[in-house]
């Protein structure tokens, strides 16, 4: 009953995305942040309905209309008055217009609904191209966090991830029920919200996905701050940055990553994670290079580790 109640409370409902993010994104904005005076005896954190009504220049019915939920044909000129009023980035935006889209029946911003990525792991030009890539590790991932394919050094970096035969490994599950993990990621409180948060902006692309719907009752059953971090309503993309790891063979990296989108699988993309020449991070990925180069543990296959 406790797995059933969770799986729905988690089920992408549109209404209910609607209202928990305008409601959430509402919360996050002090009147002084948004140029209003606080006045006295204010009951909510936040900006009151009526100022974002006032800041998006919509009348006050209408906004508690759409943060109700019922954000259908609302234009895209309203929707822009509305991240401006609750000063949206522009992922939480681009989030903000999916929502919209969705419940104008357009998943996905008018694109057509995404076929599933699981083949472009197999796909041997693809492989080409991930073999071509030796100095980095490169690997291919879809929008449900399962890991695709990988590089020959994608595999090594990745042992504490990849492990011998069940499913398809997962970089959601290893995340959140997996100890080994904490470990891998030393801030792993930063990597738990990055993760969450892209899950997050996939499931407002397309609410209908049921591979992900099943993925996050399954993580909001088994981990608590899984469930905590998918209330907050946080989105985000991955783009570019830089990310700190721990890894079992070589110790601590610090390795720059881009993502790009493999455009003949919407919905995938291929991550890379380079170190900064003459670093002593390239010299630690050599080193993983080697070791993968003379190891035989390390499999061909991405399957899965099976969490403890």
């Amino acid at each position: 009953m406790l797995l059933r109640r969770i799986v729905v409370d988690m089920d992408m409902d549109n209404q209910a995305e609607v209202r928990e993010f305008l409601m959430s994104r509402r919360a996050k904005i002090s009147p002084e942040q948004a140029g209003l005076p606080a006045g006295p005896n204010r009951r909510v954190a936040g900006l009151r309905r009526n100022e974002v009504a006032i800041l998006a220049g919509v009348s006050v019915e209408y906004y508690a209309k759409l943060e109700r939920g019922a954000i259908a044909g609302a234009s895209s000129s309203v929707l822009d008055a509305l991240a401006r009023a609750l000063q949206l980035d522009d992922t939480e935006r681009t989030h903000l217009f999916d929502l919209a889209r969705a419940a104008d029946g357009i998943p996905l911003s008018g694109r057509t609904r995404r076929r599933s990525g699981k083949n472009a792991g197999t796909r041997p030009s693809l492989q080409w191209v991930l073999g071509t890539i030796t100095d980095g590790v490169a690997f291919v991932r879809d929008q449900h966090q399962d890991l695709l394919a990988t590089n020959e050094l994608g595999r090594a970096f990745y042992s504490p991830l990849i492990g011998e035969g069940g499913r398809t490994p997962n970089l959601a599950r290893f995340q959140f029920l997996d100890p080994a993990s904490r470990d891998f990621y030393p801030d792993w409180d930063l990597f738990a919200a990055m993760c969450v948060g892209i899950m997050r902006t996939e499931a407002g692309r397309d609410p209908n996905d049921k591979g992900l719907q099943d993925l996050v009752g399954e993580l909001s059953t088994c981990s608590d701050t899984f469930r905590q971090l998918w209330g907050a309503h946080n989105v985000r993309t991955h783009g570019t940055g830089t990310k700190r790891f721990n890894h079992p063979v070589v110790g601590e990296l610090t390795l720059a990553y881009e993502e790009l989108a493999i455009t003949a699988d919407p919905g995938t993309v291929l991550m890379i994670y380079t170190a900064e020449p003459g670093s002593p991070s390239q010299e630690r990925l050599r080193l993983l290079a080697s070791w993968a180069a003379t190891n035989a543990t390390v499999p061909d296959q991405t399957q899965p580790r099976t969490p403890v």
